[in-house]
């Protein structure tokens, strides 16, 4: 009799591994124990010995890593392969071997495409909304709340069926043809463009440096005081606009990047910048 998984079971799993994926995450396994969690209902529904439930439950506790949207792919596709070796198609190596290369593609694709592009795009739409009128400045966030989660749920769902549906050879086939490496650099392109776009229009950095003098006004015969004459931050910008705040955002990450800083030490550091510059301004009249 042929062993299949019931649709009841693969939303189980999927779920299972929709909400949890990311409170098992430690050193040793990464994201092991969450996929074998996900794993536990396909497992116990294919499998009737004990023993045979306890060999497979090991081997999806190993070591685990993808991007967790997109890497809902991966579990669609162990599900088609546990049920094919329930039915002696396969063997327990392949679904092992399957699960480590699936590791670097899955998370490539997803980190450009959902990580670096998809929230990015939907963040800045938010913050844009949030900032155009004050008075309706809730609708951004509400707006991220709702429809953030939901479309994570449908494109992991999506990409799950049609793991289970495609299985390990369409996936194979697809990285054959050279698309995925097309569709990564594409999407990172777009995702740098993106991150771009947002340091453009949310990162503010001004250089309030200005020469301020009383100006003889001879036609109308009068002194206009304290007139600005010099103003650094419009010379800047004038020369290379938003210049400053791309220096900025590329200082920052290459603390992060290159020099391992964290993300507090990051903000930290920004926060005794900006009150030590805003005193100095202070102290030399620059913002009297």
């Amino acid at each position: 009799m042929t062993k299949t998984i019931s649709d009841k079971t693969l939303k189980k799993s999927f779920f299972n591994w929709f909400f949890w994926n990311g409170c098992s995450q430690q050193a040793e396994s990464m994201l092991g124990m969450a996929f074998g969690q996900a794993m536990a209902p396909v497992i116990d529904e294919l499998y009737d010995s004990r023993e045979e439930k306890a060999e497979a439950l090991k081997r999806h506790i190993t070591l685990f890593n993808t991007e967790s949207q997109v890497g809902s792919i991966c579990n669609g596709i162990v599900c088609g392969l546990e049920e094919a070796n329930a039915n002696k198609q396969c063997s327990p190596e392949l679904i092992s071997s399957a699960k480590v290369a699936l590791i670097g593609p899955t998370s490539a694709i997803g980190d450009s495409l959902w990580v670096a592009t998809i929230i990015p795009i939907l963040l800045t739409i938010c913050l844009s909304i949030a900032q155009a009128n004050p008075a309706t400045a809730w609708l951004g966030p509400v707006l991220y709340l709702i429809i953030y989660p939901i479309g994570t749920c449908l494109l992991s769902w999506f990409l799950f069926k049609l793991g289970k549906r495609s299985g390990l050879e369409g996936m194979q086939n697809f990285m054959a043809t050279g698309k995925l490496h097309t569709l990564t650099e594409t999407m990172t392109v777009l995702g740098l463009i993106v991150v771009g776009a947002l340091t453009a229009s949310f990162v503010s950095v001004t250089l309030p440096i200005r020469i301020t003098r009383d100006v003889y006004d001879a036609v109308n015969n009068t002194v206009l005081e304290n007139q600005v004459i010099f103003n650094a931050d419009g010379v800047v910008n004038a020369i290379f606009p938003k210049i400053l705040p791309l220096g900025l955002t590329l200082w920052v990450y290459r603390l992060y990047s290159k020099k391992k800083f964290s993300p507090l030490a990051l903000m930290g550091i920004i926060l005794i910048l900006a009150l030590l510059l805003t005193w100095i301004g202070y102290a030399t009249g620059f913002y009297a």
